[in-house]
């Protein structure tokens, strides 16, 4: 969900050496005997977040030896970096994790390598298991022979907004009837030189300019346009729709100057929303922990409408267990309680994410967090019209192709559509060598 900085090539030659084949998964079918056995067990969990999330996970691990004495847990956090550079010499090495976090995009480029295992011989036994979770969210997981990860949480893309910003400007807040029209004019009118030194030090609006996920594809999609073919084997973000939803959005950052070019963000070096200087921001539900304390009253709406109407993303973090997993059973134990209504209640506790039981995300654990005067809401509201983050083999790659090439856009040191033009090939290419 944030941006991956590793390369899909390296991760394609330490897989293939950790499991020496790319002939498909075999299925972990579950035994009988570890479950007839009293004698204790541990797993390993491993997943990427901050302190905070390292607390919240350790009481659910807690919560769940309590329930199953013969199982340990041994949880590990680590920064997103880290998390995945770990994650690659563990793998490469024959000792991954038995449990570890998925970022949905990049499910596909582990499943097919074959070091995930298939957890469908669990699910069968346990037919009721995702009954309650949203189905937006089992879609990454799924292969035509079943679910090689489960959804753990998920994320819809919302605008954020500093209420005090429109307050001192006289403005109405954003709506469900906003459409990006009314982003742009009250991006406009937000837009201060506070100091009055001629330097623009209040923008209007700010996105991330090199993640599809928490502001452009929002933007494409609400034009009628797209990211990929359905298919996965074309790249779409130069279709005419799509060219549409970019000059709108250069025309804010060169144009009206109520957006800043990458030079500008690059100088803050973070959240531009949750440093104060801008008014609005699309992003997760994972920055509301940040936004907590940045010492201003803020909200959130659906994001805008285009001219196909309105359009957001949909993404998860999720759980695997790898097929080395010397205790698959207790690992798909741990799991299961994860995705409990015990577990997810004390998931939602944790305030980044949103819970994938629809049981619990529309209760009080998750609508009335302590200490948030947040409109939670909007997060559910927003999978009427979500679209899923593209899930398929190179993603990594793939973004790093977009991603980069754009900046130079983002600069402004490069034209847009010549620079549409050179980058989708090149990212064609990269769709048809994982095809």
């Amino acid at each position: 969900m944030k941006r991956i900085l590793f390369s899909v090539i390296i991760i394609a030659a330490i897989l293939m050496t950790a499991c020496g084949t790319t002939q498909p998964t075999q299925a972990v079918v579950p035994t009988t005997a570890q479950a007839a056995s009293n004698a204790p067990v541990e797993i390993s969990f491993s997943m990427w977040g901050a302190p905070e999330e390292l607390a919240v996970w350790k009481q659910i691990v807690s919560d769940f030896e309590a329930a199953n004495p013969n199982i340990k847990v041994n949880v590990e956090v680590s920064d997103w970096d880290s998390y995945w550079d770990k994650l690659k010499t563990q793998l490469a090495a024959g000792t991954p994790p038995d449990v570890f976090a998925m970022d949905a995009p990049l499910f596909l480029d582990y499943q097919s390598r074959g070091v995930l295992a298939n957890l469908q011989p669990y699910l069968d036994k346990n037919p009721d298991m995702l009954k309650d979770v949203y189905p937006q969210t089992l879609e990454a997981y799924q292969t035509p022979d079943g679910y090689y990860g489960l959804p753990r949480d998920f994320q819809t893309i919302v605008l954020f907004y500093n209420k005090d910003m429109f307050d001192k400007a006289g403005l109405a807040y954003p709506t469900a009837d906003w459409t990006w029209d009314d982003v742009r004019a009250a991006s406009k009118k937000l837009t201060l030189d506070t100091n009055g030194d001629g330097k623009i030090d209040q923008y209007g609006f700010v996105f991330d300019q090199w993640d599809m996920e928490p502001g452009w594809s929002e933007a494409l999609w609400s034009y009628g346009g797209d990211i990929i073919s359905s298919d996965h084997t074309k790249t779409l973000v130069g279709e005419t729709k799509a060219r549409e939803a970019w000059q709108m959005l250069y025309n804010m950052v060169f144009v009206d100057k109520s957006s800043p070019d990458n030079n500008t963000i690059s100088q803050y070096g973070g959240d531009l929303f949750q440093a104060g200087v801008a008014a609005m921001m699309p992003m997760g539900h994972w920055a509301v922990p940040g936004y907590n304390t940045a010492g201003f009253k803020y909200d959130a709406a659906p994001m805008p409408k285009g001219p196909a109407g309105p359009a957001t993303s949909v993404n998860s973090a999720g759980f695997v267990i790898a097929k080395d997993s010397k205790n698959p059973d207790a690992a798909f134990e741990f799991v299961k309680y994860a995705l409990s209504p015990a577990g997810q209640t004390r998931l939602a506790e944790l305030g980044f994410a949103i819970p994938v039981l629809k049981s619990i995300a529309e209760s009080p654990a998750f609508l009335e967090q302590k200490g948030s005067t947040l409109n939670q809401k909007v997060f559910l509201d927003s999978l009427a019209f979500s679209h899923m983050k593209p899930v398929f083999k190179g993603y990594d790659e793939w973004a790093s192709v977009v991603g980069d090439g754009m900046g130079a856009v983002w600069r402004g040191e490069a034209d847009l559509n010549k620079t549409l033009d050179e980058i989708v090939p090149q990212a064609d290419a990269v769709l048809e060598k994982n095809k």
